[in-house]
């Protein structure tokens, strides 16, 4: 029962990361408060959206990896003004690994795709 949970939440998970994937064609979106974005790390995919808090801007990411009966995983990241969380996933031997990095500038949040080496 517990195992089919999980799966039901990875796949509706799936689904909506999916669905917002296909939204968005721009590098860098800006994101509203608890407005998701879809996060795409290769194998390893789910979403990220903050909330305001008088403590900063709370970043939460619930991550998949496809395919797989694991249960997600959920990390949570308070940013300051100026602030970034990066998400990565490792490639082979000299490759450039998936990452997805989460930066507050001011009262802005952006996401984007960047560049990260083993």
């Amino acid at each position: 029962m517990m195992k089919d949970l999980i799966m039901n939440f990875y796949r509706t998970l799936a689904a909506a990361a999916f669905a917002l994937a296909s939204l968005s064609a721009v590098e860098a979106e800006g994101l509203k408060p608890i407005q998701s974005q879809a996060i795409d790390l290769g194998g390893l995919s789910g979403v990220a959206y903050y909330t305001v808090e008088s403590d900063g801007f709370h970043v939460v990411a619930t991550l998949a990896q496809e395919g797989e009966d694991g249960a997600p995983v959920r990390v949570k990241s308070v940013l300051a003004p100026g602030q970034s969380v990066t998400f990565s996933t490792p490639r082979g031997a000299g490759a450039q690994a998936e990452a997805v990095e989460i930066s507050r500038w001011n009262d802005h949040v952006l996401v984007h795709k960047t560049a990260l080496s083993n």
